[in-house]
Order: structure tokens, then C-alpha cells, then sequence
């Protein structure tokens, strides 16, 4: 078949390989383009693979070693399988790294041939988390991504950036720990109670396992998942890496890597082991509340227009994991429309925070002041965006945002959920605040002289703006197209 799942995930990987090694060109301009074109290529081949998709029918390959499984003894498979959910979410990882691919032309000036094999290798490991149908084969992708991670992280020019790197991996090494000890015990009980030797998602029966090991199972993975989504107090690392990071990488942690928190909850709670899932699920919609309300107070709080982002990216996740608790369709699939429409967002934000830092030098958003009157073109864009991230009806995230409380409000599982729904409701007008305050004190006001000679945004910045821009009316305008594939699960 011309469509191949192990095309699309190693395909960046062997790129990667091919980047790095001694006999491809060190010039910056062909490494660059290169890479841009992979990138294209890569999503229009995602493209096709959605055109072609039908939800009934998933896509399923298994690789083979010599005949036979990747670890035949234990029942571990080098198997990949696309449904719905994963189906979004790549052709999302593919689009969000063609925009950082873009982006990287005015924010990357140094080791280019390093910096774009980590981009691409980052790229092939995020797509195997969202394909893998083998539990240590998620694993296995969890684990590699946390190395292109920490060196694009650390490539930032802030003297604290391997700093945030290593604080970034430190934080996600000690939850996958966690989350490995849940896998074992999960396999080894799914073993004992059910006589399956598989790690294969659909091979687990979780009803055949006693309820306490089924809640232990359910809390270490979900303090793995814990780390990336991430959810308070686990959530430290996020604005210091965000803050430090290159405005491309940036782009992939909000818009993608915090998506794998989401998407690992989903498939190994959610999905694999329900009955345990529907015991915490009231408990974790407490914890989705306090993401929504204290990092929203915490983000007005904030001066830098990244950390303002930061924050604001967590408190969107916590509406995320409030969709999932509520654990009917309605509120899942406005989770996994809500993982779009922050995707896009934060591309945005992230996007428009890099250009006020490249032109103006700060991000300091008591510094700038009066920008508008010599960018007016990113004061556009900027207007939109925000208007975009606060809700406001005709984007995206007012279609995700009202199904994912309506989805909670209907959630049969517990009243606590309800409650959480009805307090977080009103609580996202903190959010209305902190962006309109980074919007009023950026661009409006009296320009400041040094800031007076400013160019405006470049063609490439322009493209990437208008392409996130596009994503969000025509997704707010018509949340049908995704609504019904992210249903059809």
C-alpha cells in the first residue's frame, strides 16, 4: 500500500541521520531548505493519509525482526496503529514542525546542521508516541524524545537555557519512572489475571484485574503524564523552558509536546484500563481546576510575554484534562479539538512574542509600548490571536471551550466533575485578562524612541502567522470537520 505508517514516523528520522552525518553540506542556506522541504513533503503525505482515513478502519502495520516480534518472549510488538484520535494529532505534529521549520530561519544562527537533526529527530519520536500500539513500544518513544528535547531547549542564547534543559529532563526521567514501574505492572497483571501475554493496547483487559492494582497502575501512569501535560505541581519546568528555548522550539512544546501528556492519559487511562479510570477521574478534575484558576492568576502575574504564554498554555491543558474526566464523547472529542485549537494559539503567540523579541530585543511587556504604530501588520495578527485565545465566538477555542464544559456539566460519572465545570466557567475571563493586558501594553501607548525604526514582520513571519490565522476561523467557522473524525472514534 502506498500508505505506510513507518514511512511517515522514520521518514524525519532518517532525514535527521542523514543531516548530521559528515558528508551532508555545513551550508546554513541548503540545511535549512532542505529540511523546510522535508517538512512539506512530510505534511502533504499526513494530508493524504487523512484524505484516505476512515475511522472504522484504522491504520495498522507491525514490523518484524527476522520473522518474528520485537520481543516474542514477553509479548512486546513493534506494532503502530492510527485511529482517530492519533490520526489528528500527526497530522497536527506534522504541521506544527513545517511552521517551526519556517520560523527557524531568523531565530536559529549558530550549528545548524545539529540543531535540524534534533528538529526532525524530536519530529519521528513524538509521531511514534502518537502511533504506538505497544505499550513499551510508547515507552521506547517517550524515552527517546527527552534527548532532542533537552538539546533544542538548551539551544537558546539565554545563559539559563541548558539550565531548563536539564531541569526539563530531570522532571520527565522521574515521571517516566513512575509511568514504567504502572507498564510493568500493567503487563504483569494482565498476564496473571487474563493468561495474554501482550503488551498490545487492545490485548489488555483491565476488568479481570483487582481494583486496588488497577488504581495503583491508573496513578503511576498518570504521574508520568502528570510531568508532560503537565498538571500542578508538576508543571515547574514549563515556563523556564519556554522562556529560554529558541521561539521554534518553543512552538513544538506547546503546541505538541504538552499534547503527549494528554494523548498518554487518553490512551493508557482513558481508553486501556476504563473501570480504573472512572474512580479517579473526580479526582483529577480537582487537579484540572487547580491548572484552569492558579496558573491563570499566576500568568497575569507576568511580565514576559513567554512566560504569559507558559502559563496560560497550562491553564488550557487543565481544560483538556477536565474533558477527559468527564468521560463521554461530547467532552472527549472537544479535548482533542481544544488540543488543536491551543496548538494553533500558542504557534501564534510564541510566533509573535519571537518577533517583538528579534526587532525590540526584550519581552517585557512594560518595556515595549506603542509597537503597533510601526508594525501594524503584527499588530493585525496580534489583535486576532489573542482575540482567538480569549474565547471569542467564529475561533476555534469558543467551539472547544463551551463543548468541553457542556461535555462536564453532562458527565455522569460524579458531581464533583459538575463542580469543577461550574467554577472553571466563570474563571476563564482571568484568561480574557492577562492576554488583553499583553496585548494593551505591547502595542498601544506612545512609542518609545529606540523602538522607532522597527521593520515589520518578514514574509516568512507573515506566512506562518496567516497560516495559524487560517486554522483558527476556519475551524471556529466550520468545527464540524474535526468534531465528526474525532467522534468517529
Amino acid at each position: 500500500m502506498f500508505l505506510s505508517i513507518p514511512f511517515l514516523i522514520f521518514l524525519p528520522l532518517v532525514i535527521s541521520l542523514l543531516v548530521m552525518s559528515p558528508l551532508f553540506t555545513r551550508n546554513e542556506i541548503v540545511i535549512r531548505r532542505f529540511v523546510k522541504g522535508v517538512c512539506v513533503f512530510h505534511f502533504l503525505y499526513a494530508i493524504l493519509m487523512l484524505a484516505c482515513f476512515d475511522p472504522a478502519n484504522p491504520y495498522v502495520s507491525e514490523i518484524h525482526f527476522f520473522g518474528l516480534d520485537w520481543i516474542q518472549s514477553l509479548g512486546v510488538k513493534f506494532v503502530f496503529k492510527i485511529d482517530a484520535v492519533s490520526m489528528i494529532l500527526t497530522v497536527l505534529t506534522s504541521f506544527v514542525f513545517l511552521l517551526a521549520s519556517i520560523a527557524s530561519k531568523l531565530n536559529i544562527r549558530k550549528n545548524h546542521k545539529f540543531y535540524y537533526s534534533m528538529l526532525l529527530l524530536l519530529m519521528s519520536a513524538i509521531l511514534g508516541i502518537f502511533t504506538s500500539g505497544d505499550m513499551f513500544l510508547f515507552f521506547l518513544f517517550w524515552e527517546l524524545e527527552m534527548i532532542p528535547a533537552y538539546f533544542l531547549i538548551a539551544f537558546g542564547d539565554n545563559e539559563n537555557a541548558k539550565a531548563s534543559a536539564v531541569k526539563f529532563v530531570l522532571f520527565t526521567f522521574l515521571g517516566s519512572m513512575v509511568m514504567l514501574l504502572g507498564i510493568l505492572l500493567l503487563h504483569y497483571y494482565n498476564y496473571t489475571s487474563n493468561g495474554i501475554l501482550s503488551a498490545s493496547f487492545t490485548d489488555i483487559i483491565d476488568s479481570s484485574i483487582p481494583a486496588g492494582i488497577q488504581n495503583l497502575i491508573a496513578v503511576c501512569l498518570i504521574v508520568g503524564f502528570a510531568v508532560k501535560l503537565p498538571i500542578v505541581p508538576l508543571h515547574t519546568w514549563l515556563p523556564d523552558a519556554h522562556t529560554n528555548a529558541p521561539t521554534p522550539v518553543s512552538m513544538i512544546l506547546a503546541g505538541i509536546l504538552l499534547k503527549t501528556g494528554a494523548y498518554g492519559i487518553f490512551r493508557f487511562n482513558y481508553q486501556t484500563m476504563p473501570d480504573s479510570f472512572t474512580t479517579i477521574a473526580p479526582v483529577l478534575a480537582i487537579f484540572a481546576l487547580i491548572n484552569i484558576i492558579y496558573t491563570a492568576f499566576i500568568a497575569y502575574a507576568q511580565t514576559d510575554i513567554k512566560r504569559i504564554v507558559a502559563y496560560s498554555s497550562i491553564s488550557n491543558m487543565g481544560l483538556i484534562l477536565l474533558g477527559l474526566c468527564a468521560f463521554n464523547k461530547l467532552a472527549l472529542c472537544a479535548s482533542v479539538f481544544h488540543m488543536v485549537a491551543h496548538a494553533l494559539v500558542t504557534c501564534g503567540l510564541f510566533m509573535i512574542a519571537g518577533i517583538v523579541y528579534l526587532r525590540c530585543r526584550t519581552r517585557d511587556i512594560n518595556s515595549i509600548g506603542g509597537i503597533a504604530s510601526v508594525m501594524p501588520r503584527l499588530f493585525g495578527f496580534g489583535v486576532l490571536i489573542v482575540l482567538a485565545s480569549i474565547g471569542i465566538p467564529m475561533f476555534a477555542p469558543f467551539v472547544s471551550e463551551i463543548l468541553t464544559m457542556l461535555g462536564a456539566l453532562n458527565s455522569e460519572l460524579s458531581e464533583t466533575i459538575k463542580f469543577a465545570a461550574i467554577f472553571a466557567l466563570p474563571l476563564l475571563i482571568i484568561s480574557s485578562s492577562y492576554m488583553l493586558k499583553f496585548l494593551h501594553s505591547s502595542f498601544y501607548g506612545e512609542l518609545k524612541p529606540e523602538f522607532e525604526k522597527v521593520n515589520d514582520i518578514s514574509v516568512h513571519e507573515f506566512l506562518i502567522l496567516a497560516a495559524v490565522s487560517a486554522g483558527l476561523i476556519i475551524f471556529g467557522i466550520f468545527p464540524d470537520a474535526l468534531l465528526s473524525l474525532a467522534g468517529g472514534m
